[in-house]
């Protein structure tokens, strides 16, 4: 019994030719919707991502304002000590026997007060930093608001242009594989690479004026010869996409016309009498 659908090798290079020129058509429309969405796409994830800066600095700058906060207290703690310290050196001096026993107090005292100035130096700064960090957490909430709304537009206008094409889209894509179950995986898989080369989305090509109709070089009178004849696949030798014979699939070559030259008139010459 005879297969109802051709096996690869049956299938002429003219089918596969042309079912690949199908494809490149769906495809190259599937690119002009994705055109149509421009950059947002690309621009949402761009916001996205920032946003996700701004809320990972706002976490930093609080955790470390935490931190200060911390030294802030362990700092004043320290002082309560050390000022305890001071008031029992002050009771012992007023009960010292000797110049020696009074000198070693006084040293003691003038250490503590150094390390109370040392402390309370240490609660300004972390002080000054923590208002530094206070008006940067302000500043990039205000950013991450702005940032949030342009991401609100921005998933709002593509949400627009997607839910116009998305029918579009998902039909051509469901004919894109239904064509692409009629051409051999070889075949299939050199035009989705050369496609994928291809600055414009283009896999195969028609002869446009006896060029590339990528590229644009000049194709060899043998080469054009062997694109007619449709009896093996052949590819541009300056770019690399797959070129076809625009009359196979419809694409008529615009031949420029050229304008006919004047014909002479032969000049009679008079004859002597």
């Amino acid at each position: 019994m005879a297969a109802e659908k051709k096996s690869d090798k049956e299938r002429s290079v003219e089918d596969r030719l042309k079912a690949l020129y199908q494809l490149q058509t769906i495809l190259s429309e599937i690119d002009r919707i994705r055109f149509l969405r421009g950059e947002l796409p690309n621009e949402v994830k761009d916001l996205e991502d920032e946003i996700i800066r701004y809320q990972t600095r706002i976490q930093k700058y609080s955790d470390e304002i935490v931190d200060l906060r911390e030294i802030i207290a362990t700092k004043k703690k320290d002082i309560e000590e050390r000022r305890v310290k001071i008031a029992r050196y002050d009771t012992q001096i007023d009960n010292v026997r000797n110049n020696r026993e009074f000198a070693f107090l006084e040293k003691e005292k003038e250490f503590e007060n150094l390390e109370i100035e040392l402390a309370e130096k240490n609660i300004r700064d972390a002080l000054s930093k923590i208002n530094t960090k206070e008006e940067e957490i302000a500043k990039a909430r205000t950013d991450l608001q702005n940032q949030e709304q342009s991401l609100e537009d921005k998933k709002r206008e593509l949400d627009e242009i997607v839910s116009e094409t998305r029918q579009e889209e998902e039909n051509l894509r469901l004919r894109a594989k239904e064509l692409e179950a009629d051409i051999d995986p070889y075949t299939l898989a050199a035009f989705k690479r050369i496609r994928g080369n291809a600055r414009n989305g283009l896999g195969i090509v028609t002869v446009q004026r006896k060029a590339c109709g990528g590229c644009f070089n000049k194709i060899p009178p043998q080469r054009q010869l062997e694109i007619k004849m449709h009896k093996k696949v052949i590819v541009c030798e300056y770019c690399g996409r797959i070129m076809i014979d625009g009359a196979l699939v419809g694409a008529e070559e615009v031949v420029e016309e050229v304008a006919p030259k004047p014909k002479r008139t032969a000049r009679r010459t008079a004859s002597k009498d």
